[in-house]
């Protein structure tokens, strides 16, 4: 993709929200706030840290489409472990305490370490990447993230030659995620990647979206993003990152083996056993859950940069 085709966020959000939002940031993280402004920020941003994230942009990971509004990016939103319904997270995370949070390294590496999130945030430059992010029940969006390829946590800890899968774990406490006390999935929720899926340079390690620190209801204060894959492998409010010669155990394949596999790559020709995936609409639309379907592309997209990792594999066995 030529540069020159590439659109800022400022073209694409009119420009004057785009830079009032990012200027409340600055505000915010100057201090020149009085305690009611700063308290507005904290309810607005629904972060773990108070500044704005200093991200440049990567012209090598932005795709053309229309961006995602903010609100319908935090309203509308896929976190079991604050309920099920897509407005419950927006509703319910407010009780996410994202101070302190560790994110700890474990298994087949050379440098188990035990990450804090400031150290965390600081291991590599941030970017800001528009993605596409297609969920599995047939919402799709365009979100702005800010964050870095999950690679250079990767090469940080010095795997070993015989770890093959990394396992990500996410926080369960029943104290401050009201889902978590529904047997809805074998909490704490589990995602995993292969190792070259993890070590791929789109897979990445975010801490916000436009420009903005994570809110919580969308997995604060660090999760996945895989844009190639379904939402629910992009795992959410990370704490333990687990390095493995197995294929870990995720939550809705064991939860749902039938519906949902490892893998779960976007593939149009492989249809979920209760609707089609062949085609999405996009959240925020005009029409709402009326708008117009349009056509999944295989990997989300993305089939140009990751195609090659599933050469001779059955994807419709492998889903």
């Amino acid at each position: 993709m030529k540069q020159a085709d590439i659109p800022s966020p400022s073209e694409i959000t009119p420009q004057a929200v785009y830079e009032k939002r990012r200027q409340l940031i600055l505000m915010a993280a100057a201090g020149a706030f009085g305690v009611t402004q700063a308290s507005f920020f904290n309810r607005q941003a629904h972060a773990s840290v108070e500044q704005k994230i200093q991200a440049k942009k990567n012209p090598s990971y932005f795709v053309p489409d229309k961006l995602t509004s903010y609100k319908d990016i935090t309203s509308y939103n896929n976190f079991y472990e604050f309920g099920t319904d897509k407005s419950d997270p927006a509703r319910n995370a407010h009780t996410l305490r994202t101070r302190p949070w560790t994110v700890s390294i474990e298994g087949l590496v050379k440098k188990p370490k035990v990450w804090d999130i400031d150290q965390l945030f600081k291991l590599s430059a941030m970017e800001e990447r528009v993605y596409r992010f297609r969920c599995v029940e047939g919402w799709s969006m365009v979100i702005p993230w800010n964050g870095y390829s999950l690679a250079h946590l990767i090469k940080a800890s010095d795997t070993l030659g015989s770890a093959k899968y990394v396992e990500f774990i996410s926080l369960a406490d029943k104290e401050q995620m009201p889902g978590v006390r529904n047997r809805i999935l074998n909490w704490p929720y589990t995602e995993g990647l292969r190792i070259d899926e993890a070590m791929h340079p789109l897979t990445l390690l975010s801490f916000g979206l436009y420009g903005e620190l994570l809110p919580k209801q969308n997995g604060a204060p660090v999760r996945l993003v895989i844009p190639w894959k379904y939402g629910f492998k992009s795992a959410k409010s990370i704490v333990k990152i687990r390095f493995t010669d197995k294929e870990p155990a995720t939550s809705w394949k064991v939860s749902a083996p039938y519906e949902y596999g490892f893998y779960s790559n976007v593939n149009p020709d492989v249809s979920h056993p209760r609707w089609s995936q062949a085609t999405e609409r996009r959240i925020g639309d005009e029409g709402g859950i009326f708008a117009p379907k349009i056509k999944t592309l295989p990997f989300n997209g993305y089939a140009d940069q990751v195609a090659h990792l599933y050469q001779g594999m059955d994807l419709k066995k492998y889903f």
